[in-house]
């Protein structure tokens, strides 16, 4: 029995002084990401060109609207054949309108293919950036404060979001 309290004690030891070897860090994603004129930029460009696409969609979707009150004020004087094709028209109308927001907003539309294309350099830059002062400081875990993990308090001392601005070449 007392072997066994004599093992647990030195195993709890043990795992305490391991525990106190690592070392942890955080970083504000979101700070650093706004910081980076690149990165503005880019959100920017996205933004501008999301407008664009949208106005397209929305210009097709109300193009569809607006056949269809013609087609209800006039259905009375419409012959089936004539009521079959407006009803053709505005179908391949709303058609286009929904084609064209997922070629433009699908998974893999335009949209996720320009963000990609714009933000995964720039995330690759900073992702790198936290590696290399990770393991200059010799920290075995750096945790997002701007994400929600359920950090509820950080020391201000294991911030490293300004070290890696500076990494990068800005100075804040």
């Amino acid at each position: 029995m007392m072997k066994r309290i004599i093992i647990c004690a030195i195993c709890v030891i043990c795992g305490l002084v391991s525990a106190n070897a690592q070392k942890f860090a955080l970083i504000d994603m979101d700070y650093v990401f706004k910081n980076i004129p690149a990165y503005e930029r880019a959100n920017e460009q996205l933004s501008q060109v999301s407008k664009k696409w949208q106005a397209e969609v929305d210009a097709l979707t109300t193009e569809a609207q607006t056949m269809y009150k013609n087609y209800q004020n006039e259905v009375v004087f419409l012959s089936n054949e004539q009521k079959k094709a407006r009803q053709d028209a505005i179908m391949e109308k709303e058609k286009q309108a929904a084609d064209l927001k997922r070629q433009y907003f699908g998974p893999e539309g335009e949209l996720f293919k320009k963000r990609a294309a714009l933000m995964n350099p720039i995330q690759d830059e900073v992702y790198n950036a936290v590696k290399d002062v990770s393991e200059l400081r010799g920290y075995q875990l750096v945790l997002d404060r701007a994400s929600d993990t359920g950090i509820i308090f950080g020391s201000p001392k294991i911030d490293i979001s300004d070290e890696v601005l500076r990494k990068l070449g800005y100075s804040y």
